[in-house]
């Protein structure tokens, strides 16, 4: 039996061992997945969201719902500029002014294409260094940041919606599969 248990603990603590390295990216790939999930949401979130609520702020201490996704808009433009290792983006005027929902919406969704472009990259250049708001970092941490920064915010997003009585993506059921 004791011979017999050995094999049986060495397959079950290897596989998922084995099955993680047939991942060609597993750094960046397990923080883009994520990623990937919550700008989805964020997109959702933006278009579901009525133009006549992108200027709505629960108190006069935060920012509009317009303004929340401007920020959201030039902040994956400078961090995965950084996650890139290229300069931010050059964008025409400041996101978080602008107040007219199909370009929040566009300028989003190019950012996240943007970002994509960031996620795809070869675990390896997630060690290089760049630099991240002044200081020195590597590339996975802007890409780590970024992940965590829109998550910072959906967390947002889904207080403004609850707030107008909407349900936010995240929460939303799941279509089936098309068939």
């Amino acid at each position: 039996m004791k011979k017999l248990f050995l094999p049986i603990v060495f397959v079950i603590i290897a596989a998922p061992t084995a099955t993680h390295a047939q991942t060609s990216n597993p750094l960046i790939g397990s923080v883009g997945r994520e990623w990937k999930q919550l700008s989805g949401y964020i997109a959702r979130a933006a278009d579901q969201v009525p133009e006549s609520d992108y200027g709505f702020r629960p108190t006069p201490a935060v920012r509009t719902f317009a303004q929340l996704i401007g920020h959201l808009v030039d902040s994956q433009f400078e961090i995965c500029a950084a996650a890139l290792n290229e300069k931010p983006k050059a964008v025409e005027g400041d996101w978080e002014k602008k107040t007219v929902k199909a370009e929040l919406t566009a300028g989003f969704r190019e950012s996240s294409e943007y970002c994509a472009r960031a996620y795809a990259q070869p675990d390896a250049a997630a060690t290089l260094p760049t630099q991240l708001f002044g200081n020195n970092a590597t590339r996975f941490n802007a890409l780590v940041h970024n992940a965590v920064h829109d998550g910072e915010h959906y967390g947002n997003i889904v207080t403004y919606m609850r707030i107008r009585g909407m349900v936010p993506p995240s929460s939303q059921p799941t279509p089936p599969p098309a068939t």
